[in-house]
Order: C-alpha cells, then structure tokens, then sequence
C-alpha cells in the first residue's frame, strides 16, 4: 500500500472518516439507537431502508473506480502511459464491474423489494423476518470483503466475471478476494429470494389473487424466482473454481480432462439472468410512476403481467449470445441470436403500454416522471443496439470493442440506474414522512441523462472503428479526443450523483415545510403502501385490508375509504435479534481466513458459525404482542397528525 499514492491516501481518508463518524455516535449517544433499532431490526422497512444505503454507499465507490479509468484512457496515448499501472488497471475496472452489479444494483433492487411488497400487498412483514435480517448481513459482509481488499492484498484482475480465472494466471490473494465476497453475498441473495417469493404467494391481503397484485409484487415475484433459480448456479461456478485453486482439481483448464467453457457457460447460465433480475422490478417502479403522473390507471395491465413472465422464461435462452465467437456452430448460434431478438418483443410491448398509460393522461413532469421518461428514450436505443448484437455476424465484429461496452452501460445505466433514482424520489416520502426537493431532482435527472449520452455515445463510435475494450493504453493517438469526452460525460455524471447527494442533505433541513403524513404524498398514488401513514407504523396495518382491484388505493378512495378507529386486537409482532449481524460477521471473518490461508482461523469461525446457528436456533423468546391499547393510541395520534396536516 505504501508504494500506491492513490491506495494509501483513499486509506488514510477512509479511516479519518470512520474516527469522525465514531466520534459523531459517541457525542449524540446514538450507539444504543443504531444497535437496537436498525443493525438487530427485522423490521422489512428498516431493513430496506440499509440496503438502499448500503447501494449509494458502494455506488461512490464503483463511480470512483469508473472516474479512475475514464481519466486513464483519456490521457494514455503514445508515449504517455497514464497514471496507472496495467496491474492497478485490471484491478480497478474488475472491481468496478463487481461493485456496481452486485453491491449497487442489487442492493438497491433487493432494498425496493423489501420496502414495498410486505406494504403492497397488505402484509405486517415478510415470511421470515429473522431471515431477512441476516439476509442483508451477508450481502453487506461481502461488500466489506471487497472495500477490505483495497488495503489488505490486493483485487482480481480478471474481469467482473472471472473470464480468465483459469490456472496460474491469477497468482495472489485477487480472485480469492472475488470468489468469497461472492459467495457470502450469495448467500444473502438466495435466502432472500426465496422469503420474498414466500411472502408474496402466502401474505396476501383477503381479496388479492395473482392478477390483482400490482405490477411491482408480479416483477418482483419473477425476479426472486429468477434469483432462487440461478444464483445456485453462481455458488456452483465459484465452488468449482475455489477447488481449482485450493486442491488443483482442473475442473476449469485443459489439464486432466477439465474444459474452460465449462465455465463460461455456467457464469453466463447465470450472468444473463441477473441482468434481468436488476431490470424487471425497475419495470415494476416505471408501472406505478407512469400510473401515478398521467392520472391514469396503467394501460394494458394483463399484458404487462404476460410480458414479465414471458421475459423471465426467455431469459434463460439467451445466454450463449454471450460468446458467439468462440465456436459454438451456426446452428446454436442462429438458436440464440433468435431467441435474444424475440425477448425483446415483451420489453417493447412495455415500452407501448407505458406510453399508451401517458396518452391523454394530465401529466405531471416531477423528478420521478423524468426519469421514467428519459428511461423510455435512453433504454430504446440501449435495446436497440443489443438486437444488433444479437445477430451473430455483427456480434464478431463488435463483440470485443468499445461498442459493447457502450450497449451494456445503455440498458444498465438508462434502466437500471435511472429507474432505482426514480423509485428513490417517488418512495421517499413514503419511507421519512416528507419530501425530496424537487429543483435538486430535477439537476441531478439532466446531469445524469446529459452526462450518460455525452460519456457513452463516444464508446459506440470507437466501438464501430474497431476499439477494443479492457485496455488501458493506446498507440493511435487520433481517438484521444472520443476518449477526453467521454471523460467530459463522466464528470457531468459525477455532477448528477452530487446534486442527487445535495438533494437529500437538503430535503433533510427542508423537511418541517416539506412533511407529508397524509398516506398518499403525491395525491395520487394506486396501490396498497399508499393506505399507511408516511412513514408506515412498525405493523404497517393496524387492520388487514381487503383488496377488490387492482388499483387498490385508488379504489378505497372512491369508495369513501376511512381510517380505521376501533375494533383494533392484539397483534403478534416478531422481536428484533442480533444473531443475524453476529452469524454475518463471524461468516465473514472466514471468508478473509480461506482468502488469506489462514487455516486455523477458518476452522475456528467455521465452528463459530455453527455454534452461533445452533444458539440461535434454541432461542424461542422471538415474538411480542402489541397490545390492542398501544395499536388504538398509535392510530389515534396518526389521525390526529394527519387532520393537522390537511
């Protein structure tokens, strides 16, 4: 670390920060509260509310890491080798790939998911509440192991997908550091998904079938049926390779019969998945803000519902498309390059009914309408460019350049990115009672899509002269300028992530004259969540609700809907823990211990982390009742808050 200027500065910010916000807990005693309420919470709320912190956190890590390598390609040209060496290169854009997709994207997917289904579909909480807590434990510990491997050891070198992981290519600590983080927020993942999938199918209000469920609860269903289905097959993969370089198994070389594309089908058999798992609940988001703006019901619900599930099984047949170069014939080829093109009939069909819902509508252009709308422009062309890629001829020639990169920042960025900033801006009230300042909102959406087309549309160009991509370094000099204005785009981007900082610092001192309790903070919302109180009490509902359509907010407020104000009974509520946190984080000082061969302290953990199951699994002193008396008193000040507010 002493020999790297960049590490050793990034280590001595990190440690001053954390000395100041240890020194800020201690003066306002917030030890206690942070403990109790949020790192031992069950409660689903609280429990989204991390993971969504934990994605901006990560996210100012993987923008870092992207504003490192778009200044390098920006300067390294001819004799002037940039600032960093190709080692340190390889590390950074395989750590900005892992961050930003599994410790961005999907933390903050997972965190919408858990803020909202239990809400919408007139739950308490999810199925397994202890679950969840430890769920979200085990994503954060593998974030931790990634932030640890900036100053112990070092990061892999072998893309976000380990594509070259094979042999004596990837010596040291790197690909260790890579595999464990993996698999413990696998770990999280799975146990995740499957509790969502549970809750959704077995907690639904009296009166919600499948098809009065709203959109948002369909594509979270099929996305965590997505996630139970393949991230096996990512646990797999890396318990393979982990074999390959602890035990010299060859499951993954030439040598003794083992094959490399054994992997590579296995990571694309999950990796292609996943791209659908980060985008079907940024289409459930779009659904309720599209819905929400023009004040209109959604247009086309059924074949909303019909084109979720049609692209959560095509999904799974398409992944090959991946590596139409490496010769697989053209009969799996042509196999492949149609089935990609088909999916995205579903997706369009998407796109129309999002459209056909704003037709006519009385449309209200806030933050989160923007964003929707730039996504619809945005993704277009993203998904446009991947039907062209998904033609095998042109896929060999582009396959390799700058043009891919561009296409994968377009769906992911332009959908995933802009639709989890969308959901942020429609849910916050929701979640703190009060709202975001519009005008920041409004900045950081035009720095953004700015920002994305000014960064990206240079890399398609370079892509079609044939640019390769992962290199650090280039001899013609004539493509710097494409390389200094997509770095000009990163910076506007970068300006878009502070305006959206700036946004919530300022929201947080404007929230007296911003506060909004009514239930429905945008006077307008359809579905269940909108019922609560903002933010919802720790039992959402006092009283289970009955749903009769799909628009189910809307139509209680039609029927004259009242807050309930007596007839409230006891309510069984499950108690907060700390065995989750604790099993977490001993799981993760075995993960550091089999990354560094520490085998005494692997063995150690390993049975800290049984033991520690096994004393959890003996504590029946889980659950509380809330008394009628409390839910009455609770209800009744909420009530009164909200007559004040109107």
């Amino acid at each position: 670390m002493a020999h790297e200027p960049i590490v050793l500065w990034t280590f001595i910010a990190v440690v001053l920060g954390g000395l100041v916000v240890m020194a800020a807990l201690t003066k306002f005693k917030l030890w206690g509260p942070l403990w109790h309420d949020w790192i031992c919470s069950i409660d689903h709320k609280k429990i989204g509310i991390m993971y969504i912190i934990l994605g901006i956190v990560m996210l100012l890590r993987g923008f870092a890491d992207a504003v490192m390598m778009r200044i390098q390609q920006a300067m390294a040209f001819g004799d002037n080798l940039g600032y960093l060496p190709p080692h340190h290169y390889d590390q950074i854009f395989t750590a900005h790939g892992v961050i930003m997709i599994f410790f961005v994207a999907m933390p903050l997917v997972t965190g919408f998911m858990n803020y909202l289904i239990p809400l919408q579909i007139g739950a308490r909480d999810v199925s397994f509440p202890f679950l969840n807590n430890f769920s979200f434990w085990m994503t954060a510990t593998g974030a931790i192991l990634v932030m640890v491997s900036l100053f112990l050891g070092e990061f892999s070198t072998s893309g976000w997908l380990a594509l070259s992981n094979l042999g004596n290519q990837n010596p040291g600590v790197g690909l260790d550091y890579y595999i464990w983080a993996l698999q413990l927020s696998g770990v999280g993942t799975t146990l995740s998904g499957i509790n969502l999938i549970v809750t959704i199918i077995k907690m639904r209000a009296p009166g919600m079938n499948l098809m009065k469920m709203p959109v948002f609860v369909w594509t979270s269903l099929c996305t965590n049926a997505l996630i139970v289905a393949s991230f096996p097959i990512l646990t797999a993969a890396l318990v393979l390779m982990s074999m390959d370089r602890y035990f010299g198994t060859n499951f993954f070389t030439n040598e003794l019969g083992g094959n490399p594309m054994l992997y590579v089908n296995l990571i694309w058999i999950w990796g292609h998945p996943e791209v659908y798992i980060l985008i079907l609940p940024v289409f459930g988001i779009f659904s309720e803000i599209v819905a929400t703006y023009s004040k209109k019901r959604l247009f086309g619900y059924t074949s909303m519902v019909y084109a979720t599930v049609c692209i959560t099984v095509l999904s799974w047949l398409v992944w090959l498309h991946h590596f139409f170069t490496m010769g697989s014939g053209a009969a799996v080829n042509t196999f492949f390059g149609i089935t990609t093109m088909i999916i995205s009939i579903p997706t369009g069909a998407k796109i129309f009914n999002w459209l056909f819902t704003m037709y006519k509508g009385r449309i209200e252009f806030k933050p989160p309408m923007l964003w929707t709308i730039g996504f619809m422009c945005t993704f277009a062309i993203g998904g446009m460019t991947g039907v062209l890629l998904a033609v095998p001829p042109a896929d060999f020639v582009l396959h390799n350049s700058l043009f891919l990169i561009a296409h994968f920042h377009n769906v992911i960025i332009g959908g995933v990115v802009f639709g989890l900033l969308a959901g942020i801006n429609y849910w916050f009230p929701k979640a703190f009672g009060y709202k975001l300042n519009e005008f920041w909102g409004k900045v950081s959406f035009w720095c953004w899509l700015v920002g994305f087309w000014v960064a990206f549309t240079p890399l398609y160009i370079l892509g079609l002269m044939g640019v390769t991509r992962r290199a650090n370094h280039f001899d013609d000099q004539s493509l710097q300028i494409w390389f200094v204005i997509a770095a000009v785009g990163v910076a506007i981007i970068a300006c878009g992530i502070g305006a959206f900082l700036l946004q919530l610092v300022v929201s947080y001192f404007q929230r007296n004259a911003n506060r909004d309790v009514t239930g429905d903070a945008w006077g307008s919302g359809r579905t269940l969540e909108w019922a609560t109180s903002s933010p919802p009490p720790v039992y959402n509902f006092a009283k289970t609700p009955v749903v009769h359509e799909v628009d189910a907010w809307w139509d209680m407020k039609k029927h004259g809907y009242q807050r309930p104000t007596s007839g409230f009974e006891d309510l069984h509520m499950p108690k907060n823990t700390g065995a989750g946190f604790v099993i977490s984080m001993i799981a993760m000082v075995l993960g550091f211990a089999l990354i560094w061969h520490i085998w005494w302290l692997a063995i150690v953990s390993f049975a800290g982390v049984i033991l520690s199951t096994i004393i959890h699994t003996f504590n029946y002193n889980r659950d509380y009742y809330i008394p009628a008396a409390e839910v009455q008193a609770t209800e009744d000040a909420r009530t009164e808050q909200l007559a004040r507010h109107v």
